[in-house]
């Protein structure tokens, strides 16, 4: 059945059939993770839609959910992306390939950016966390803030982590299946599609981003995530391989719940759900951080002939 679709599908037609597969893969998820729940811990699906809108009242229930989300997340995201490739590409994981080979170093150069950009990321987040509606969009306002404070406490809930086997599937699934599967979906293929169908980079770059902020549907924290989406689309178009944005993702997502669990033990003062802005001194060491190792990735990637022009032909899987 590989690739039986035409590869000459247009774009949007082709972004169609992936929504349509990134759907089937949410609901087919949802229901395996329903099942392996109930049959471990003889959890129904009410109960299940309860924990869910109420995390805090089910404490003990939280394995569960931590399985929920890994599984949903797992199939509606990489297996619906990667089924989506088998059928819709003649090479399904070609883009997986780099254009050239990355070293360890420019990787590592990957994980020091997403590190040293946190400071300077936390005006970004302050300033959205704290913007104000006109008071006729007081009623999305006030769905807005309940939609994101639902979401801050299921994500305390599940990020409550009291041992190292616990901070070990915390990792998986709260940094490693996002950092694979969501550059697959938004890097891999949405990002592929809208530069074969624009023949722009940059256009693709941010409406993917974009994308990329608004499908998480706190709008509170949208801007951050969307620019952090177009770190991790110019780091994808710059190196040709999708691995480098993965293993930013993973960086940003598990350094988050590595200094949740030590938070929780007392080890560390630092908030990490604090969405005050860091010291102007400390967020303007890390501005100019952040642009240096931009320039220096951007530079090292085009030494090793990974770095494209703006008139290489984007890739079609």
């Amino acid at each position: 059945m590989k690739g039986f679709i035409s590869p000459n599908l247009h774009p949007l037609k082709s972004l169609l059939l992936f929504f349509v597969f990134a759907l089937a893969g949410l609901f087919i998820g949802s229901f395996l993770a329903v099942v392996l729940v109930k049959t471990i811990w003889g959890i129904g699906l009410m109960d299940i839609g309860d924990m869910l809108a109420r995390p805090a009242d089910y404490p003990e229930s939280r394995p569960a959910l931590v399985l929920y989300q890994g599984v949903v997340h797992l199939v509606g995201f990489t297996v619906a992306a990667l089924a989506f490739l088998k059928v819709n590409a003649h090479r399904p994981l070609a883009f997986l390939l780099p254009r050239a080979t990355v070293p360890f170093y420019l990787l590592l150069g990957t994980v020091v950016l997403f590190l040293v950009i946190m400071p300077a990321a936390s005006w970004v987040v302050d300033w959205n966390a704290n913007v104000d509606f006109p008071d006729f969009m007081a009623g999305f306002e006030r769905w807005a803030k309940e939609k994101e404070e639902a979401l801050r406490q299921l994500t305390l809930e599940l990020t409550k982590i009291e041992s190292v086997p616990q901070l070990i599937l915390g990792l998986f699934v709260f940094a490693v299946l996002p950092a694979i599967g969501e550059e697959l979906v938004f890097r891999g293929i949405v990002q592929n599609e809208l530069q074969r169908w624009w023949r722009n980079p940059h256009v693709a770059i941010w409406v993917a981003a974009f994308i990329f902020g608004a499908i998480h549907m706190q709008f509170y924290g949208m801007l951050p995530r969307m620019l952090l989406g177009v770190l991790f689309g110019y780091l994808y178009w710059w190196s040709g391989n999708l691995w480098v944005p993965i293993v930013g993702h993973f960086t940003n997502n598990g350094f988050m719940v590595l200094m949740m669990f030590l938070q929780q033990r007392g080890q560390i003062q630092l908030d990490i759900e604090s969405t005050q802005a860091s010291p102007w001194h400390l967020s303007l060491v890390s501005l100019g951080l952040t642009v240096g190792l931009l320039y220096v990735l951007y530079r090292a990637f085009r030494q090793h002939g990974a770095a494209p022009h703006e008139d290489v032909e984007p890739s079609r899987f």
